[in-house]
Parts: C-alpha cells; sequence; structure tokens
C-alpha cells in the first residue's frame, strides 16, 4: 500500500497511509475540497501522504481539525464526495 487509501466504514471516515489509522466521524467533517497549494494552505493541518511526487492535494476540514491528503489519484476527492453524499 504507497498511496493514500481512504475508506468509509459504518459512520467514518477512514485513511490509511503506511501504518497510519485516521478515523474521522462524518459529522465532524464540514468541507472537503482541492488544495491548490504545494504544501497545503493551512500550517496546522495533518499532513498525510508523500507530499514529493504528487498532483492532487485534498483538504478535509472538520470541526477541530484539517487533513491534507496528498495522493496522485485524480478520482479520490470524487470518491471522498460520493462516501460523504452517497445518491439515492
Amino acid at each position: 500500500m504507497f498511496g493514500v487509501n481512504v475508506k468509509k466504514v459504518e459512520d467514518q471516515l477512514v485513511i490509511r497511509w503506511q501504518f497510519s489509522k485516521i478515523e474521522i466521524p462524518i459529522t465532524h467533517i464540514t468541507s472537503v475540497t482541492l488544495d491548490d497549494t504545494y504544501g497545503g494552505s493551512e500550517p496546522s493541518a495533518i499532513r498525510i501522504g508523500p507530499v514529493n511526487g504528487t498532483s492532487e492535494r485534498i483538504l478535509i476540514r472538520t470541526v477541530n481539525q484539517s487533513y491534507i491528503l496528498f495522493t496522485s489519484s485524480v478520482t479520490l476527492h470524487t470518491n471522498i464526495q460520493a462516501m460523504l453524499h452517497p445518491s439515492n
């Protein structure tokens, strides 16, 4: 597992990278956006994934913390949005 892996497990968004596992309650997520800056626009955000050699930066804001996912997957942002807002 080289890249960042994101799954929805029950009522949580589970992010895995290397030996790290971060569980974020979906009800705590306030927004998911693309971040166009190189290192991320929020200095206090938790950075997940390899910074070098990645093309996408996804910013996940929660009620008490922000996370920046560094990935080369161009579909990960769309997939996370679908996990949070499934169509009926």
